[in-house]
């Protein structure tokens, strides 16, 4: 074991650079290509990631980093944690793996949520004290050797056994006190096994991740670590084991894995570098490998080489190597700035994208090993660089910086809840346990194409509006027939909640190919936030009044709050994201004052990313929940008490943000709770929510319809923790990626389900 690891990467994109992967998925779950179709596409994609990152001359080259839906569950697959209720379907292995990550039939999904602070979304294992691991799928090896036929020696890359295991949650059969954790010996076994094939196979190295560790744990998930490293690491029949830990700085954790018998240790010196003087007060690293994440794997700015370089020189000495790594996966960036041949250039040259950050850790990687004069002229271009974007005029704007100057406490404000309810109640007379969806319906073909024939040319504005207005009558009366209470116009002319807002606001930069996997094949394509952020005209206005003209019934008003909008977009590092949040929620602001002028009743301004940009560490919270939920008042007080200001939140663990959730003071929070079986509410009623709430009873990242009972059973969950007057019906999130064969029979549920148990509360 005495081969060095070198300049690398951490993980790569793995969808395909023009979504090969996600078309075939969606061709495969629509039976119109077969699995050995599937597996030749997913085979190719992996082929030419190993070649590109292998001709870039990167010192390792990371495998098994494809994946069909997410790592997080193939892990699972691989280590046997198949829960019996998919096993008893008697599918086949790639049909189980997808009924895990999609439900089929009667039977539901394993939950989703956030991967960490990220908007990718993971598969929640589910481990009791019953489960059998066992190395039951060996994709990591098959991969290794498919690499090694192109001539490439891949570094294997996989979930470490400890952050698998505090990612999971216990299965429906584990006893009171039981934590995945306990199982840890028994997986760790496995683990084993599975490192003594790979070595025997020629690996030299494997990676095993460990992010769990840059969050706060106590001393029982501080020892697991210690042992699961000094097991593995005393293997004889292994490769180099190489744990990085990112999205944040190890702390406690990084003396643990200094000690352990392992050869390299990466740390994300983007998200939080640890002090020099404690990496020099641990004297376990001297004899390994220090893989230094310098180029950010998160964000698309391009790096500051120099600073690179000279944070790298303090760590010389500290370790018997130093190699220049990303601070995390590159899976969070898309695939190459070349490809982007519309994006202003000037925007463009500030940019690295996968490709172009495979590069600076080539060219750090040799200045740090030969010194500059080999790379002189790639470091002075990156010098130039910096210095455009730092002085580019088109990133301030002193008008909006003014406006943010003269912010009063007032402006975050609203009259009290019980006079807003009233007012509202009088206004809308909604009935007990009012239906309603959270925004968005499926988009047709019809409808993409004429998004897409819009921006080609091939259609006038005129023509556009009046397919957009024949695809909203269509949705306003689908609706009044379903017999909602509170529609919605649908958001035919929405790409994505997100996007659709930055292409209308100044400050802000889009891509045509920079798509991002966030869960299976469910890509988005963040926009890029460069300089300050205003609102030049209304943005849905329009569209909502139009849809109210159709219907005597209220309609939604549709808005993406600021802090998602942060959060899903890449964002400018060059001030404090809480003054760009102020800066997004002044726009908002403006365009929820429009809407209530031109008569809407009920807007809804959503943040489902509010707990996702929660810092990993509880010290840095506070600050964090202080901005944003600021943020969203601002956008939103500036109402009358009659106007009801919806907000929703899906797919994270909302414990730690419940407070936050109540400071929001929104009249009705929708938030996910149909995988999760309404666990939600105990949180919820633990602090006082006093608001309404409308916890999802259909869950549409499933292709499932479920049945009028099962949402039934659900409301009457909700109903033991929400009083009648307080509880809404509604979808786990909106609908757009769902089709209408699915959506029309689940809102018939649905619907239906709110009238029964309407009816019982008489």
């Amino acid at each position: 074991m005495t081969s060095t690891i070198g300049s690398t990467v951490l993980g790569y994109p793995r969808i395909g650079p023009d979504r090969e992967l996600k078309r075939a998925l969606e061709r495969y779950w629509a039976s119109t290509i077969d699995e050995a179709h599937l597996r030749d596409v997913a085979r190719a994609v992996r082929a030419d990631t190993v070649r590109n990152l292998h001709e870039a001359g990167l010192g390792s080259v990371p495998g098994n980093t494809g994946s069909f839906y997410d790592h997080v569950l193939d892990t699972a697959v691989t280590f046997g944690a198949i829960p019996p209720r998919y096993t008893r379907l008697g599918l086949g292995p790639l049909d189980t793996y997808f009924a895990m990550a999609r439900g089929v039939g009667p039977v539901p999904p394993l939950e989703m949520t956030k991967w960490f602070d990220t908007n990718y979304h993971y598969l929640v294992p589910e481990i009791g004290p019953g489960t059998r691991f066992a190395l039951t799928d060996r994709t990591a090896l098959d991969h290794f050797r498919e690499a090694l036929e192109q001539g490439v020696r891949t570094r294997p890359v996989l979930v470490g056994p400890v952050t698998f295991l505090l990612l999971s949650k216990p299965d429906s059969e584990a006893p009171a006190g039981f934590t995945p954790l306990d199982t840890v010996d028994d997986l760790v076994a496995v683990y084993a096994e599975l490192l003594g094939e790979l070595h025997r196979a020629g690996a030299e190295w494997v990676q095993l991740d460990e992010p769990a560790f840059v969050a706060d744990r106590g001393p029982a998930e501080l020892a697991a670590l210690a042992e699961t490293y000094r097991v593995l690491g005393s293997l004889t029949d292994r490769p180099n084991i190489f744990v990085p830990g990112y999205f944040g700085d190890l702390g406690e954790a990084l003396p643990v894995l200094a000690s352990a018998p392992i050869e390299a240790i990466g740390l994300d010196l983007r998200a939080g570098a640890p002090r020099v003087e404690d990496l020099a007060a641990l004297p376990g690293l001297r004899d390994k490998t220090l893989v230094a994440g310098l180029v950010d794997g998160r964000n698309v700015w391009r790096t500051d080489l120099d600073r690179a370089l000279s944070t790298a020189a303090t760590l010389l000495g500290m370790a018997g190597e130093v190699a220049v790594g990303t601070s995390c996966s590159l899976l969070h960036v898309p695939y190459d700035v070349a490809a982007e041949t519309r994006l202003d250039p000037q925007v463009a040259s500030w940019l690295a994208f996968a490709r172009q950050k495979v590069d600076e850790v080539v060219v750090l990687g040799r200045a740090l090993s030969e010194g500059r004069d080999p790379v002189a002229d790639e470091l002075t271009a990156a010098r130039e660089t910096v210095a455009d974007r730092a002085r580019a005029e088109r990133v301030r704007d002193e008008r909006v910086r003014r406006r943010l100057a003269a912010l009063r406490p007032e402006d975050t404000r609203r009259e009290d809840y019980e006079t807003r309810r009233v007012a509202q109640d009088d206004s809308l007379r909604l009935p007990p346990l009012p239906t309603t969806t959270i925004g968005s319906f499926p988009q047709t073909t019809d409808v993409r194409r004429a998004r897409a024939a819009l921006r080609r040319g091939d259609l006038d504005k005129a023509g556009y509006t009046a397919r957009m207005r024949t695809e909203i009558e269509r949705v306003v009366r689908l609706q009044e027939e379903l017999g909602l209470d509170v529609v919605v116009h649908g958001e035919p002319e929405r790409n994505d909640m997100v996007q659709y807002f930055a292409e209308h606001l100044a400050g802000f930069a889009e891509t045509d190919h920079g798509w991002v996997q966030s869960y299976g094949s469910r890509c988005v394509r963040p926009p890029i936030l460069f300089g300050d952020v205003s609102r030049p005209a209304p943005i849905t206005v329009e569209w909502a009044t139009y849809a109210q003209s159709l219907t005597d019934k209220p309609v939604k008003g549709m808005l993406t709050g600021p802090v998602t909008i942060l959060a899903w977009s890449f964002v400018r590092d060059d001030q404090p994201l809480g003054d760009t949040a102020k800066q997004v929620a002044l726009a908002i602001r403006d365009e929820v004052a429009d809407l209530e002028s031109a008569g809407l009743r009920v807007i809804q301004v959503d943040e489902p990313a509010l707990r996702e940009l929660l810092p990993l560490r509880v010290g840095r919270q506070r600050d964090y929940l202080d901005w944003a939920v600021a943020a969203f008042r601002l956008a939103t007080s500036g109402v009358r008490a009659d106007t009801q200001i919806h907000t929703h939140l899906c797919y994270s663990e909302f414990g730690d943000v419940i407070d936050a959730i109540v400071a929001l003071d929104a009249d009705v929070t929708s938030i996910e709770a149909a995988r999760s079986r309404m666990e939600v509410l105990g949180d919820l009623g633990a602090v006082g929510f006093a608001r309404g709430v409308g916890p999802g009873v259909y869950d549409i990242h499933s292709p499932r319809v479920p049945e009028r009972a099962e949402m039934t059973d659900l409301l009457r969950a909700a109903l033991e923790a929400v009083p009648a007057h307080r509880l809404w019906v509604n979808p786990d999130c909106g609908l757009k990626t769902r089709g209408y064969a699915e959506v029309e029979p689940a809102l018939r549920h649905l619907v239906a389900a709110a009238t029964e148990v309407r009816g019982s509360l008489a």
